[in-house]
């Protein structure tokens, strides 16, 4: 499953103002949700912080990000 549509459920944020705070419309934002279309680095770091999440928490499930701190160890 997409991680921006998890953080956006979680969050109980709707797509529609997503793309009001990007200033991108809602059919790119839902097609960045639907994996149809990936973001830019730059709209990634965006969108990270208008959910006030980590760019990680976007790219990674929390079992990938365990096992990278796991492995820096």
């Amino acid at each position: 499953m997409n991680k921006i549509k998890i953080v956006l459920d979680k969050k109980g944020i709707k797509q529609k103002w997503l793309a009001e705070q990007l200033g991108k419309s809602f059919n790119m934002v839902n097609s960045y949700v639907q994996n149809r279309t990936q973001p830019s680095i730059e709209t990634l770091y965006k969108i990270a912080s208008i959910l006030d999440v980590e760019v990680d928490e976007l790219l990674y499930s929390k079992d990938d990000i365990e096992q990278i701190n796991i492995n820096k160890q």
